[in-house]
């Protein structure tokens, strides 16, 4: 057994001897440091419990937005009363995936075309047939460009094709020096001679020649020649040198009217991006699906929602 100092006995001693005393007060315990049975303890701090670490560790990172998705082949549901060979133009421009439907799948062939449409087929394309050929795609625009037109903010939708194809000369723009063309008019009907204009300089790659409408007149023979608007003449008189791939003999056949201003229909304007090239160097829809899927994705905007709808 341990023996108590002398020491602890003395001081017990006089502990016991003084009770009442001031002596033995300073060792009472205080009753107003004593814990009220009404409070709690505090919980412990989240940050240094041992049950939650993941609260010391960085919130996750938020996946990326996904990037555009190229376009995917399509089907149509209304071709059965399209007429060869639009149908066969159609089906292989859908099996591209350039082409967009109106509602569903419903391709509204006989229904017009409107200028945003086009120029978003157009530039989708030409890039799809020259996927691996960098030097003949056409760049898109870009949203930190200032706006070439005053009707098409870089806030639309087509605005990356509109834009790309003003900045590629392929349409008049004021950055052509075209100032009557300040508006783009994006859902307006396209016109046949707006059609042609825009197709022939992707198939020719050169300069237009000269021409006048006595040019018009001996080549193509139309009756309404002085109906076609002076800026288009050279574009139309280059097409009559692509023979029989010329997009007014493949898309209107053998006519002796233009019929310059009638709106353009969504198989017609199909037919003209069925085939681009001419004198015979040239590609179709066809020989493009029968080549192995190209590694750059096509065009974002095959796909991109239709604002005119």
């Amino acid at each position: 057994m341990i023996k108590p100092s002398p020491l602890i006995l003395l001081c017990l001693s006089l502990l016991t001897g003084c009770s009442g005393s001031p002596l033995a007060n300073r060792f009472a315990v205080n009753p107003a440091l004593e814990v009220s049975p009404s409070l709690s303890p505090l919980p412990p701090s989240p940050l240094l419990s041992p049950s939650s670490p993941a609260s010391l560790s960085p919130s996750p990172l938020l996946p990326p937005s996904p990037s555009p998705s190229p376009g995917s082949p399509l089907q149509f549901s209304d071709l059965a009363t399209v007429s060869q060979p639009f149908r066969g133009y159609i089906e292989d421009l859908a099996q591209l995936g350039i082409l967009s439907s109106r509602n569903d799948q419903n391709f509204q062939p006989n229904s017009p075309i409107t200028r945003r449409e086009y120029a978003r087929w157009l530039i989708a394309a030409n890039n799809r047939f020259y996927a691996n050929v960098p030097a003949k795609q056409i760049r898109l625009g870009s949203e930190n460009s200032a706006p070439a037109f005053a009707d098409v903010s870089s806030k639309d939708p087509d605005f990356p094709a509109i834009q790309g194809l003003a900045e590629a000369g392929l349409i008049p723009s004021p950055l052509s020096n075209d100032p009557s063309a300040s508006l783009f008019r994006p859902n307006v009907n396209l016109t046949r001679e707006d059609l042609i204009a825009w197709k022939v300089p992707l198939d020719t790659r050169k300069a237009l020649p000269n021409a006048s409408i006595d040019n018009l007149k001996e080549t193509w023979g139309f009756q309404d020649v002085a109906k076609i608007d002076p800026k288009v003449w050279r574009s139309i008189y280059d097409d009559f040198q692509n023979g029989d791939q010329s997009n007014i003999r493949r898309v209107f056949g053998y006519t002796t009217l233009f019929q310059p201003k009638k709106p353009v229909t969504r198989a017609e304007a199909a037919a003209t991006l069925w085939y681009f090239g001419f004198q015979g160097d040239g590609l179709s829809a066809q020989e493009v699906r029968a080549m192995p899927k190209p590694t750059p994705s096509p065009s974002p905007l095959l796909n991109a929602p239709n604002p005119s709808k």
